[in-house]
């Protein structure tokens, strides 16, 4: 049986680490297509598990990488055929079930979704759980009720990956996005990438967040929890849209509901993990569609498969930007 490369997250004397081991096709899990893997990315949650930094790994060992996108060389379900091009992200994947990390993935039929016309595999990647989740985010939004021209959309966070994905999109749909970064020195970057403002995090004053501040958001994508967001909730507009995404910063929320109950503003969950079809797919098919962000390549980097321990560190360490998309076939 021919063996394949993986990066394996293990547990022993209660530490955890990962590093490259050979494995074959009896040691992956169960599932109904079995895709050679052509890329897959990198995401902070991937990089927290790998280096044992956050708790995410459910079930030890198990090979990294909540996303993958590749070819199905072997299926037990009629929807998918030898030949397909297919993408796999969320659900256990990378964090109780084998991940994208490996040469060969295999994955429960219902966890993989078709490669949409006019993606490639790279560009699928290149997007990601974080391309997904932002796109689910402005959904969400939309279908609550925001459009361009009800006012200014925030994004925190914004040159993560999710962050950087939500202000191209949404400033190509015609929004004024208002960039939210701790990161003085990106400020031409996300202008590049649309944004029409950019705010310092540390020129907010969040030791006295008011239940009710002045109105300044029609919506907001929010990656970072916390303070931020409490902040968010006191200055949205009547009837604003809030995505909340992520807890960069912090998984505690302490705020009122003055927002909520005297400005009609809307906390909207985005489980991009769980979520099924066909809503997944939907959302994907517009992510080649009109929701698919114009500077989707130039905020991309291409790494080769050997490369991947040593980017954890840029994650970990608050240093890195836009995506990062591992190129596991090319070695």
């Amino acid at each position: 049986m021919k063996s394949f490369k993986a990066l394996l997250i293990e547990e022993g004397d209660g530490k955890v680490g990962s590093g490259f081991v050979e494995m074959d096709e009896s040691q992956l899990d169960a599932g109904e297509v079995t895709i050679r893997v052509a890329y897959s990315s990198v995401n902070y949650k991937d990089a927290l598990a790998a280096t044992g930094q956050g708790k995410i790994i459910r079930r030890f060992p198990c090979v990294g990488g909540i996303d993958l996108a590749g070819t199905v060389i072997a299926s037990a379900d009629a929807r998918f055929v030898p030949g397909d091009l297919v993408i796999a992200t969320s659900f256990d994947i990378g964090v109780a079930h084998h991940g994208g990390y490996a040469e060969m993935a295999r994955v429960p039929a219902d966890w993989v979704v078709p490669l949409p016309p006019g993606l490639t595999l790279f560009e699928a990647m290149a997007l990601g759980t974080a391309g997904f989740t932002a796109a689910l985010g402005i959904v969400r939004m939309e279908e609550n009720g925001l459009r361009p021209g009800k006012g200014p959309v925030i994004v925190t966070g914004a040159t993560g990956g999710v962050g950087s994905l939500a202000v191209d999109m949404l400033a190509q749909r015609g929004y004024h996005v208002v960039a939210l970064t701790g990161k003085e020195a990106e400020a031409d970057y996300l202008r590049g990438l649309g944004a029409a403002e950019v705010m310092l995090r540390q020129n907010l004053d969040l030791s006295k967040i008011r239940p009710l501040d002045r109105g300044r958001w029609a919506g907001a994508v929010d990656n970072l929890g916390g303070d931020v967001l409490a902040w968010i909730a006191s200055t949205m507009e009547q009837g604003g849209a809030i995505a909340s995404i992520g807890l960069a910063a912090s998984m505690a929320l302490n705020t009122t509901v003055a927002p909520f109950i005297l400005r009609g503003v809307s906390l909207l969950g985005v489980d991009s993990g769980y979520i099924r079809e066909p809503y997944r797919r939907g959302v994907w098919q517009r992510l080649a569609g009109d929701l698919r962000p114009p500077h989707l390549a130039a905020m991309t980097r291409r790494i080769a498969f050997a490369d991947l321990p040593a980017t954890f560190a840029e994650f970990i360490g608050g240093k890195a930007k836009g995506r990062v998309v591992v190129d596991v076939a090319g070695g």
